[in-house]
């Protein structure tokens, strides 16, 4: 078994019908995920991936005819929260928002409203999960990991693959992969999935992945200090940027001092995490 979603998980997918939807729904369904229904209003009785798959018109009818315990949502920004208070309203315990540009504002209401309801969402702008041998929820490379002991939790899709890949060139094996999202308001973080990896016990050493602004590394930082028994290899991306410029995500912006490269890292190797220079550099790192 695995962190949030293994054989057992019984995905939905919202946007099915879409171009990007349809694409990596083949490819979950290729890796063995099993994905169960899909959801696109007005659509609903359709059935797609030769008949495999059948199409609803709402996420609760969805639900309620197939048992999904899981979504991921490839629809456009401005329709998303509404995608995510669809599925918390049907009562998916986990929801993986693949979708990038989504208003702050409209995310702050989404998750407050999902908090409240105790449901645990995974992005936006997420590159989703991965449990090898297991289960793929979203757009990461099934062909890109191993299974194995090492938890990997990142704010970067592409800086995933590269680890990703890193550690199979090195034989290294990986019990699952988050990715949290790059935007400035997201679901769960750094904490959240350390706390999952901490109590795994398929797990016995962390990989994390951050960049620039907000301080979700320094929460990390203070989370490992405090409470985390397992090693933790760190990268962080971002180290030349200058103040004010953006790197790749909303999120990932520096102010001042704040969200500086340097800070983070300081705070991570004042905490025990061994800090790579480059991601290829984390797997000769590792114990």
């Amino acid at each position: 078994m695995s962190i949030l979603v293994n054989k057992d998980t019984r995905l939905l997918v919202q946007g099915i019908t879409g171009q990007e939807g349809l694409f990596h729904t083949l490819q979950m369904v290729q890796y063995g995920t099993n994905v169960v229904a899909g959801v696109t209003p007005g659509k609903g009785g359709e059935w797609v991936l030769d008949g495999k798959i059948p199409v609803f018109d709402s996420v609760k009818v969805a639900v309620e005819a197939t048992g999904a315990n899981a979504t991921v949502i490839f629809v456009p920004a401005r329709l998303a929260a509404d995608a995510m208070y669809e599925a918390g309203d049907a009562g998916i315990p986990l929801l993986v928002c693949i979708t990038e540009g989504i208003p702050v504002h409209d995310m702050i209401c989404v998750r407050q409203f999902l908090e409240q309801k105790r449901i645990c969402l995974v992005g936006p702008n997420s590159p989703g999960l991965l449990s090898p041998g297991e289960s793929k929820v979203g757009i990461i490379p099934g062909d890109l990991a191993i299974q194995g002991n090492v938890g990997v939790v990142s704010r970067s899709g592409t800086l995933t693959y590269e680890v990703l890949n890193a550690l199979k060139q090195n034989e290294r094996g990986v019990s699952a992969c988050v990715g949290i999202g790059g935007d400035p308001i997201i679901g769960i973080g750094f904490v959240d999935v350390l706390q999952m990896f901490e109590a795994d016990a398929h797990t016995e050493q962390v990989i994390l992945i951050g960049e620039i602004g907000g301080n979700e590394e320094e929460l990390a930082a203070n989370f490992i200090a405090k409470e985390m028994t397992k090693p933790v290899v760190a990268f962080i991306a971002g180290r030349s940027a200058p103040a004010g410029k953006r790197l790749g995500h909303a999120g990932a912006i520096i102010e001042g001092d704040a969200g500086l490269a340097s800070v983070k890292m300081e705070a991570l190797r004042a905490a025990g995490v061994r800090i790579a220079s480059y991601p290829e550099e984390i797997p000769a790192l590792m114990d």
